[in-house]
């Protein structure tokens, strides 16, 4: 148990936990987040503007499968924090089990599709009916060689992917954000070595993209479980973890459906936009929103390195029933978050060519790109706040609300705007499509302000009550 220090989680200021385990988590996204970055520049440097939008034709797909890999990870990692909290180690060390086992068999009792069987499944089905798949996805004629061959790769180890960041989650929340961000950091330069080898010199294009990306994560997996192998950990692989605990899978579950349909809703707003933008702008819409798109994924990282920080703090706090510690964690993660977007905010709408020109030098999608690129990042400086929030509900334990506000985004405002909007902008319909997203953002990140605003008292009254039961 020593090389878990739970004392600190408890005792040491908020501040200094918060960068002590949010550095490495910021440093790990923003290195994940080169994974799709280090694809889509040297694809679109290599490969053209075709294959750039391929890629973005591509994306729905790979969000289902993040969904059904969140599924577990998010879950099991919240759960391991909670359990540490309230000091019940045994408990802690059964989530690992149940989240292995959970990745490699189906559980009758819940009816439970998951990880490695389901993602199995998927891999099947999508290898099958992939083209159809990804026409319906946004694709053309022009695109869909691209998006065919990157993605036929990466369903073929799409259960290497799952475990991969499944694991990585499950590190974070036992003490190890360190050896979680290596983890990411090694996979990651190697995927970025391997990208223009397999792309240029074995000349495989978008195929040798994905083919990188999967050597990438096994490498990364293999070190992930000589570390959990070690029976030092407080949570560490043996013989007595491997039973399945009905009540613990069901709070992984529970837990995990809040990323899960996050990531589903996330894939169905994709598949609308691509579709939109293909009916009003065809395939050089398509290839600047996924320039758009890849760009505030780095920032969005970035606060969800912030998050993975604050996780294992804010809920072994909630846990050990330390409400103001909690609350003082998540105000530190908003304003850093708020900052990091804001960051985005300044760049995006000042400074558009910055980011198209890392992705491609034709001069029509780069001229094409700079409006869009102001109009959806004029409404970062807010979104910071709602998407700590939503992971604030759900290292909690309450994913019922961060479902809500996810799916009020996203199926809410979203869907109907993208619909919607293009009509009342009759001249340019295209334009109804870009301000769809930043309105949606802005409605969902009130609604956001309202849910935790009502949380935030509740809590205060605890925290009150627990004074007054000090003082008796």
């Amino acid at each position: 148990m020593a090389s878990f220090k739970a004392i600190e989680l408890e005792k040491d200021s908020i501040r200094k936990l918060l960068l002590k385990y949010s550095l490495p988590g910021i440093i790990a996204m923003i290195v994940s987040s080169l994974y799709n970055l280090a694809d889509s520049v040297f694809i679109g440097h290599g490969c053209g503007p075709l294959a750039l939008a391929g890629l973005t034709v591509a994306k729905p797909f790979m969000d289902i499968c993040a969904a059904f890999g969140s599924l577990v990870g998010v879950g099991a990692s919240t759960i391991v924090a909670i359990k540490l909290g309230e000091k019940n180690y045994k408990d802690a060390n059964l989530v690992l089990g149940n989240n292995i086992l959970l990745n490699i068999i189906l559980s009758s009792l819940d009816i439970i599709l998951l990880n490695i069987i389901l993602s199995s499944l998927v891999s099947c089905v999508g290898l099958i009916w992939l083209e159809p798949i990804l026409y319906a996805f946004g694709g053309s004629e022009s695109t869909i060689k691209y998006a065919y061959e990157y993605m036929q790769i990466l369903l073929i180890g799409n259960v290497l992917t799952h475990i991969y960041f499944g694991l990585n989650n499950m590190l974070r929340s036992i003490g190890h954000p360190k050896i979680s961000m290596i983890a990411t950091i090694v996979s990651v330069a190697i995927n970025v070595i391997l990208d223009p080898i397999f792309i240029f010199t074995f000349n495989l294009g978008v195929k040798g993209a994905a083919i990188a990306t999967i050597i990438s994560q096994l490498i990364a997996v293999l070190w992930q479980l000589k570390v959990l192998c070690n029976p030092k950990e407080v949570v560490h692989f043996n013989k007595e973890i491997w039973k399945l605990n009905k009540s613990l899978l069901r709070q992984i579950i529970t837990i995990g459906l809040a990323p899960f349909l996050m990531n589903l809703a996330h894939c169905l707003v994709v598949v609308i936009i691509n579709n939109q933008l293909k009916i009003f702008g065809g395939d050089i819409a398509i290839a600047s929103y996924g320039i758009i798109n890849r760009f505030t994924f780095i920032f969005a990282m970035i606060v969800m390195g912030l998050n993975q920080g604050m996780q294992p703090i804010v809920g072994y706090n909630y846990g050990a029933q330390k409400y103001k510690r909690m609350m003082r964690a998540f105000d530190l993660t908003a304003i850093c978050a708020t900052i990091i977007t804001s960051l985005l905010f300044l760049i995006g709408v000042f400074f558009p060519n910055w980011i198209i020109q890392i992705f491609t030098h034709e001069a029509n999608l780069i001229n094409f790109s700079k409006t869009p690129t102001q109009i959806i990042c004029c409404s970062m400086l807010i979104v910071g706040f709602q998407m700590v929030t939503i992971n604030f509900f759900t290292s909690i334990g309450m994913p019922k609300k961060s479902i809500f506000l996810s799916l009020t985004r996203q199926v809410l405002y979203l869907i109907p705007l993208i619909l919607l909007l293009p009509h009342f902008f009759k001249n340019n319909p295209l334009l109804g499509v870009w301000w769809s997203i930043p309105i949606s953002d802005i409605l969902s990140a009130f609604t956001a302000f309202f849910m935790l605003l009502k949380q935030k008292l509740f809590f205060k009254q605890e925290i009150t009550l627990q004074a007054q039961n000090t003082n008796v």
